[in-house]
């Protein structure tokens, strides 16, 4: 019985969350509580859940700071040194311009958020692309596969979600593949490469249209991506279904295109952040303070540095609340699912009964076919799907052979490369609407290079031990 329930309550919330019949929050709270009287839990849901807030609550303290700290890293210019030094790098060479477009939505996505990202490399890259003649397609596909590879990041939304579902910490999960997620982008980079290449054969000599200035022309993409112009600055449009909307995005444009003025740039204070953020890296690798502490007193000390005035200091808050709210509400919801399966033995019974018609020859490689399964599943499904349902069971099967959840949560990432590229990825509509890019041109040139990358991304971390490959 309890392994029809839990089966049929997964169902449930896929079917759900994919028919977008309801919001993944509110999926991942009422139906687990349905179900959960179902199987007999009655009252004790409330300690199930409870004592699974409990385990998760450093997971969100360190997804609510991690988001506002390079969020703000973002804002007040950081990185925008590098984002320049690749625009110059780029100049109007079809090639080093596609490199560039790969190096960029890296550098970018460090913050998590897949349509600011976005919005960032189109408003930067998608003049010069349509000035050189070059196809957009080039730049959703390499912008696409980069930013799929960098939401492996403990506060991305793979990373976070897989701790949520298995009670782990989004760091332990992540350090170990690192070596992996450098490969994923190398891999990327030499897709970029290859492209610019051919983009450099068909172009032959190139004349740039100088009568259309990049703003211009990245106003017009984004109207046609659901966003208008304001004087505040870059808005959502009507928004329609499946649009994803961005309230943290607060650059505009110069004249040419190339680069981004922000209102809240402290290039004075460049040096200063740059070795704050450098700390938080390698007290983060180093293992030695509590995660969630080390982002706490970040955001406290760049608040401080950057935004002296209280006032200052709470719009920059508010300005990275939408995030913050999706993400950490994320979070906690899951702990009713997770509470809920854990606490009435659902999942127990059903890696039980997946262990009893498993052929006991594929139980060593549990990890290995989790990370297979997960370039296509992702792509075909939500992370939250595929995260919250479908991990916890290959999790829990794989535990029978000795493999533990943290090796099972590693593995499950490698299909992030194609995922961002799915129809059901909100900021990658919003990518293409802004390229102006049908999904069959891009699904043509996408799906067989990020099936490579996570396949490259999967041999190396498993080559590196983060979880058992053969």
């Amino acid at each position: 019985m309890l392994v029809l329930l839990g089966f049929l309550m997964i169902a449930t919330f896929m079917y759900l969350v994919m028919a977008k019949k309801l919001t993944p929050i509110a999926t991942l709270i009422l139906i687990p509580l349905i179900f959960g009287l179902f199987a007999g839990a009655g009252l004790g849901v409330s300690d199930m859940v409870i004592e699974s807030v409990a385990k998760l609550a450093p997971t969100a303290a360190l997804l609510f700071f991690a988001i506002i700290f390079f969020g703000t890293m973002i804002d007040v210019g950081l990185f925008d040194p590098l984002i320049r030094a690749i625009l110059k790098f780029s100049g109007n060479d079809p090639t080093k311009l596609v490199v560039g477009t790969a190096l960029l939505t890296t550098i970018v996505s460090l913050d998590g958020d897949g349509s600011t990202t976005f919005i960032i490399v189109t408003s930067a890259f998608l003049p010069l692309y349509l000035r050189l003649g070059m196809s957009p397609v080039v730049l959703t596909v390499v912008a696409a596969m980069s930013n799929g590879v960098l939401n492996t990041v403990p506060w991305g939304g793979s990373t976070s979600r897989a701790a949520a579902a298995l009670g782990l910490s989004p760091i332990d999960i992540f350090v170990p593949m690192i070596p992996a997620i450098v490969t994923g982008l190398v891999a990327v980079l030499i897709f970029a490469y290859f492209m610019g290449l051919s983009e450099k054969k068909r172009l032959g000599l190139v004349f740039l249209d100088e009568r259309s200035t990049g703003k211009r022309v990245m106003e017009e993409a984004l109207v046609r991506g659901g966003w208008s112009k304001s004087k505040e600055g870059t808005q959502p449009a009507v928004a329609t279904q499946g649009t994803a909307q961005s309230s943290d995005f607060s650059a505009s444009f110069s004249e040419d295109g190339k680069f981004i003025q922000r209102a809240n740039a402290r290039p004075k204070l460049i040096w200063v952040n740059f070795i704050l953020t450098l700390t938080v890296m390698v007290l983060l690798v180093a293992d030695i303070v509590e995660p969630a502490l080390i982002f706490m007193v970040a955001v406290g000390l760049a608040l401080i540095i950057n935004f002296p005035k209280v006032s200052e200091q709470a719009e920059q808050i508010q300005a990275h609340a939408s995030s913050v709210i999706s993400v950490v509400g994320m979070v906690f919801a899951a702990s009713v699912l997770t509470g809920v399966m854990n606490g009435t033995g659902m999942i127990d019974a059903m890696a039980a009964w997946l262990v009893s018609i498993l052929p006991t020859s594929l139980g060593p490689y549990m990890a290995s076919i989790a990370g297979v399964l997960s370039i296509p599943l992702t792509f075909v499904m939500t992370n939250d799907a595929f995260y919250f349902g479908v991990l916890p069971i290959l999790s829990e099967t794989a535990g029978h052979f000795g493999i533990a959840p943290v090796e099972m949560a590693r593995a499950s990432l490698v299909g992030q490369a194609l995922h961002q590229s799915s129809p059901l990825v909100a900021s990658f509509l919003l990518l293409i609407g802004l390229a102006n890019v049908q999904l069959g041109e891009h699904f043509r040139k996408v799906i067989w290079r990020g099936f490579l990358v996570a396949l490259a991304m999967l041999i190396v971390g498993g080559l590196f031990a983060a979880y058992p490959l053969f």
